[in-house]
């Protein structure tokens, strides 16, 4: 009996409407993500991947005084592509390099099948390369790629957990941050967000007082409740990696993929943007042979194992246990030294911008930019705006000496 009464009967009826097409990319004819490459792509192992990615090289750089290079890291469902109408402007503003890469599962870059990775624990497998660990040691081999010491990190949504681990275990590489959207959880109180309130007031002021009660008590709730579950996922935690296993790397769940992506990629897309009718006709027949999963950013649906990855991606990141010895990130966020500017849109359907805001009074020093009539993708949307923030950021930590430069080609 089938755990999904009908299910079966709606897979059939969709394979017989529409064969094996995803928004009208036939799936029997995938083909190698190298052969899909621009004329500006660049392809470099890493740990036994072959990673895409492009660079912008300032025309100055080698003169004078020597500037920090750039990294872009992209979101969920993203690729270099996200970065396309900013790279050379960013490459002028910081006078340097600015290079962007696929992380795995998105963009160009390949896609192995499942095998035995490494858990994040003491033992001798290879890491996986679907992980943020993974990731973040992608990321810091490209800043010694590009050979200075340090380097300045843009994360846009899920990408600035890119960023900020990358600062947390390399703090000495990185100059500063840029998050674009940060797809973060913020705490609901800081340090910084409490100062400049007086002690007085807030004991006289019932309210704030029953409320943090209540958040303290809830949060010790949350926590024995995390505990105790951690407590069953270690024991029973080959069963329970297992099951994921059989569940994500099953043929139902690339059909479900496929079903997805097929029905809602182009809601997806509007949906990230404040005004959707700004959205040209070029950018939507761009988007017909690609995946979009809740960014406006793209993951090529002709490249081969693309909803196998995916899937491989989800896996990695629900299993992800993280360091049994460092304290959640959410709780790390004020030991960030480093300059931070934050980047949100005023109308974010995706993170919201609370969020943002809320972020900002955690991080000791952050510079929070809202972008007026912007949503979750203020580099696309509203791309003068994002580079005259990051211009007013960059001039006001560095001293850096770029204008803003509209050019496609790097």
């Amino acid at each position: 009996m089938s755990l999904v009464p009908g299910f079966q009967r709606l897979v059939a009826t969709e394979r017989k409407k529409k064969g094996r097409n995803v928004a009208g990319v036939d799936q029997d004819e995938l083909v190698d993500p190298t052969m899909l490459s621009d004329p500006d792509s660049f392809f470099c192992e890493f740990n036994g991947i072959q990673i895409h990615h492009k660079v912008c090289h300032h025309g100055e750089e080698q003169t004078g005084q020597p500037w920090l290079p750039m990294i872009l890291l992209h979101g969920f469902g993203a690729s270099v592509f996200s970065w396309a109408g900013v790279m050379k402007p960013l490459a002028s503003l910081i006078g340097s390099s600015v290079l962007a890469f696929d992380r795995p599962a998105f963009g160009l870059t390949s896609r192995p099948r499942h095998s035995i990775w490494s858990t994040g624990k003491a033992d001798m497998l290879p890491l996986n390369p679907y992980s943020i660990a993974f990731s973040v040691l992608a990321t810091l081999f490209f800043i010694d790629r590009l050979g200075p010491e340090k380097a300045v990190l843009v994360g846009h949504s899920a990408g600035c957990l890119v960023a900020v681990d990358t600062y947390f275990e390399y703090p000495e590489r990185i100059a500063a941050l840029i998050l674009v959207a940060p797809a973060i959880f913020a705490p609901l109180f800081g340090d910084k967000a409490r100062k400049g309130r007086s002690t007085t007031d807030n004991q006289r002021n019932h309210f704030i007082v029953i409320w943090n009660l209540l958040c303290r008590l809830v949060g010790l709730i949350v926590q024995t409740a995390m505990h105790v579950i951690k407590g069953m996922k270690d024991m029973l935690g080959s069963i329970y990696r297992n099951i994921l296993l059989a569940v994500l790397r099953s043929s139902l769940s690339i059909i479900l993929v496929r079903m997805i992506i097929d029905k809602f990629g182009i809601a997806a897309v509007r949906n990230s943007w404040c005004d959707a009718n700004k959205i040209t006709d070029f950018t939507i027949n761009g988007y017909t042979k690609f995946t979009l999963i809740f960014e406006m950013i793209v993951q090529p649906l002709r490249a081969k194992d693309w909803d196998v990855s995916l899937l491989e991606y989800t896996l990695a990141t629900l299993t992800n246990s993280g360091s049994k010895t460092e304290p959640p990130l959410a709780a790390r966020l004020a030991e960030i030294s480093c300059p931070v500017l934050i980047i949100t849109g005023d109308t974010d359907r995706i993170v919201p911008r609370w969020n943002a805001e809320r972020l900002a009074s955690v991080i000791p020093g952050a510079t929070l930019q809202v972008i007026e009539s912007c949503g979750h993708l203020p580099h696309e949307e509203k791309a003068a705006e994002f580079l005259l923030a990051i211009k007013k950021f960059l001039q006001r930590t560095f001293g850096a000496p770029g204008e803003v430069v509209f050019a496609t080609g790097c």
